[in-house]
């Protein structure tokens, strides 16, 4: 987590910024806290985003979408205020590394049996997702986030919202992002087709294949971009390393025609039972314990000590003042005694 910069708000709506967790295509993540003492993650968007109309409305949408979504698998939205002049949405925050960083920086690949869990947890993420009527659209290592009781899912409906002002800004040329991450999206989004469930199920295979393998199915864009989503939507996908059950659930949700990939019910009764007692590697454990005793030092975005860590957005209630603490200098300050998740 970084330090707040000068630049950044110290108030968002009601909530208190501690530090930055991160920034994206949508907008800049930051750490905060409720009046109430609740540890959330509040994005605030780009305001090149925040200034086109369509945009505005779909993010309107899928926030009133995503509040249906419960928060056993997910980080359930909290709070947004959709017409402010820079528009923001609050989720709970998970205290944990996502699956990339778990992958890339500090343990590596993941054993069979916790790529099994992860499926499972994945599955059951995806259910509640779909069933509020919205498909994630860019489910990627950086958007699963690993907990001592299972993976979560963050950023579900957003890519949507994205997803409209790219086509009103016609392309690439005002967003600068594509809608979907190159290596995790499916042939669906490669093609510019219309995008269902099955879409999700097709990067659920990639996440599942990077987890096991450290690698992306489908190469690296080392080569180019456009080579790499050439060989998502015509080549068949390397999956060296996987064997048994978990190959085959990998293969058939990375299979190209969308109608024939595995459904969630398939794929949660096939999984059933995978994610029980401890389903992490002990390193990956020990790594959690230390993060959560981290984050008791980020009372104070001004005081000598901050959390370090995990760049992460999700659910978990921390500590905090049960008053708020006097309002920093900054564009916006808290409304009087709203309440509060």
């Amino acid at each position: 987590m970084e330090r707040l910069g000068a630049g950044d708000p110290r108030w968002i709506g009601d909530y208190r910024l501690l530090g930055r967790l991160g920034e994206g295509g949508m907008g800049r993540v930051y750490l905060a806290r409720s009046q109430r003492g609740r540890t959330v993650a509040v994005k605030a968007v780009k305001n090149e985003l925040a200034r086109q109309p369509d945009f505005r409305r779909r993010f309107s949408q899928e926030i009133t979408a995503a509040r249906r979504v419960g928060g056993t698998w997910t980080a359930p939205v909290l709070d947004a205020d959709t017409e402010a002049e820079t528009p923001w949405v609050a989720t709970g925050y998970i205290a944990g590394p996502s699956l990339a960083e778990v992958v890339d920086d500090q343990y590596g690949p993941l054993p069979a049996d916790s790529v099994g869990a992860l499926a499972s947890g994945l599955t059951r993420a995806l259910r509640d997702i779909h069933g509020a009527g919205l498909v994630h659209r860019d489910l990627k290592p950086s958007n699963v986030l690993i907990t001592i009781d299972g993976p979560r899912v963050i950023d579900f409906g957003i890519a949507r919202a994205l997803d409209s002002a790219v086509q009103s800004a016609g392309g690439l040329t005002r967003t600068g992002a594509l809608v979907g991450s190159p290596g995790f999206m499916s042939p669906e989004q490669v093609r510019g087709q219309h995008v269902t469930p099955a879409s999700d199920i097709f990067c659920l295979g990639a996440v599942l294949a990077y987890a096991a393998t450290g690698r992306m199915p489908f190469g690296t864009s080392d080569s180019g971009v456009h080579a790499l989503l050439f060989r998502i939507a015509e080549e068949e996908p390397d999956l060296s390393g996987l064997s048994g059950q978990l190959h085959d659930l990998v293969s058939g949700c990375l299979t190209k025609d969308p109608e024939k990939r595995p459904g969630l019910e398939t794929l949660i009764s096939r999984t059933e039972g995978e994610l029980s007692g401890t389903w992490l590697p002990g390193e990956v454990l020990a790594q959690l314990g230390r993060h959560a005793v981290q984050l008791l030092d980020s009372e104070d975005p001004d005081g000598e000590t901050q959390a370090g860590g995990f760049a992460s957005a999700g659910v978990t209630a921390g500590p905090g003042p049960s008053t708020p603490p006097p309002a920093a200098p900054g564009p916006s300050t808290p409304p009087p005694s709203t309440p509060q998740p």
